[in-house]
């Protein structure tokens, strides 16, 4: 069954973090029936407009200077929705914000919350996008401005009657009721912990007594790999253990599947979340690079740190945690290809030209014996490490893959330089802040695999930059 009072709202903010932004401007169509009132009003958000939203917008500080603050205008806020089925177009952002909001001042607001876009995509799952510039096209809606809280508003509620006459209304009252299904959680967690989860790319960290990070996951959905974790009858000893121990729960939103995999990499080494297989600690990466000590004779020599520097050093092959395990590395490829050990660092001779064990046992060509001249066994080093050789960076300097969500219609630019990623930007201004940073990455090996197989991908777009 449909609920009878419904408000379609949108909202205006300074950016799309629920902690740091503030909301500008607020419009609803309350709908009772065939009764239908409007309400809209700018809101002074207490902190400086981004350009970039005020190019988008149209709302200038100047336009919010004189505009009543959140706190005035929270009590007929309130009354306004109070009872009312929450609508809106990606509704999580709009309702996370308007909870938030109240929660500074100390109030609990909650309401049941329908969003047009999983509406759209639930009844007419043929189309790919849903954005409401695509819901405008695909249903003829009239537009009478965009990206203004009351406009926008109105827009959500021309596609709320089209779908009225459009759908069945068995399979419109099935749809809301699927959307305002609650979700089961564990006792210890409150029953509105959820309400901002947003259906979109990003990683969450899951807590436990005293702040302790229990695990780290990613998901191009957060709200349903979240609600994974609680599905009754589960039989995985882990999810149980942390539905046992969870006591709350934090996230952030990424545009796309790369977004989430850099930060779910970042947060696993931050948090050390003791249910995520762990990552070595590594006290400074080291590599195999080669040197040419004589003409056509090269040799491997273990460099570390900032003498390793990897993505910049063309002749670098492997990384390794620990000079041992670099050692292992090396001795089982000479064995492979049955290299010479002293030619290569492994084993000391009594003296220049006498055999290496290795040849007394019929496992070396003899290059340590002039069997094998050293030209060829250069070769043969080159081509047994070829593997493991380290891709050099591509570009002359700093680059930005672009990332796009449709569904979402957002877009993110992750800067990248000799494969350490520096940061994701969503604006050109946060762009330019990057840009003018100090590039101190340090290199991280998950980073570097992660780059190397998103940049061998078609399709990418990458802006290249100079640094200021």
């Amino acid at each position: 069954m449909i609920p009878d009072r419904l408000a379609f709202i949108d909202l205006e903010t300074t950016g799309a973090n629920l902690a740091e932004d503030r909301i500008t401007e607020i419009g609803i169509v309350e709908v009772d029936g065939d009764t239908v009132t409007r309400w809209n009003t700018l809101v002074n958000p207490q902190r400086s407009i981004p350009e970039f939203i005020q190019h988008m917008t149209g709302i200038s500080n100047e336009m919010v200077a004189d505009a009543p603050t959140f706190d005035e205008i929270a009590a007929e806020l309130g009354q306004r929705l109070q009872g009312r089925l929450f609508i809106a177009h990606n509704a999580r952002f709009d309702y996370g914000f308007v909870r938030h909001a109240f929660q500074r001042l100390g109030q609990r607001f909650q309401a049941d919350v329908l969003c047009t876009v999983k509406l759209s995509r639930r009844l007419f799952p043929a189309h790919y996008k849903h954005n409401l510039d695509s819901l405008i096209e695909r249903h003829g809606l009239v537009v009478a401005g965009r990206h203004r809280a009351l406009a926008d508003a109105e827009l959500i509620w021309q596609f709320w009657q089209t779908v009225g006459r459009e759908v069945d209304a068995g399979r419109i009252g099935e749809a809301v009721q699927h959307q305002l299904q609650r979700p089961s959680l564990p006792p210890q967690l409150p029953p509105d912990c959820l309400d901002d989860l947003p259906e979109a790319p990003g990683v969450y960290v899951f807590y436990g007594e005293n702040d302790a990070p229990l695990y780290v996951g990613k998901s191009l959905n957060l709200r349903q790999r979240v609600l994974s974790h609680f599905a009754a009858g589960t039989r995985d000893a882990r999810e149980r253990r942390i539905a046992q121990e969870i006591r709350r729960l934090d996230w952030q939103e990424t545009v796309g599947e790369l977004g989430a995999l850099l930060l779910e990499s970042r947060w696993v080494k931050q948090h050390q979340p003791v249910h995520n297989r762990q990552p070595r600690r590594v006290a400074e990466l080291c590599a195999w690079q080669l040197e040419e000590v004589a003409p056509g004779d090269f040799r491997p020599r273990l460099v570390t740190g900032a003498e390793a520097d990897p993505g910049h050093n063309s002749a670098l092959y492997g990384l390794f945690a620990t000079r041992r395990e670099a050692t292992l590395a090396l001795r089982k490829i000479s064995e492979a290809h049955q290299l010479c050990p002293a030619i290569v660092g492994l084993e000391n001779t009594s003296q220049p030209g006498r055999p290496c064990l290795s040849f007394q046992l019929h496992q070396c060509k003899g290059a340590c014996v002039g069997r094998e001249s050293i030209s060829i066994h250069s070769a043969r080093l080159m081509s047994a490490l070829a593997r493991l050789k380290i891709a050099t960076w591509p570009y002359p300097g700093p680059v930005g893959i672009v990332e796009r969500n449709a569904f979402l219609d957002r877009e993110a630019v992750h800067l990248v330089d000799a494969w350490r990623h520096l940061g994701t930007a969503r604006s050109e201004s946060e762009l330019a802040e990057l840009l003018q940073a100090p590039a101190d990455a340090p290199f991280d090996l998950d980073t570097y695999k992660l780059l190397k197989a998103q940049l061998a991908k078609r399709g990418n777009t990458v802006r290249t930059f100079t640094r200021p």
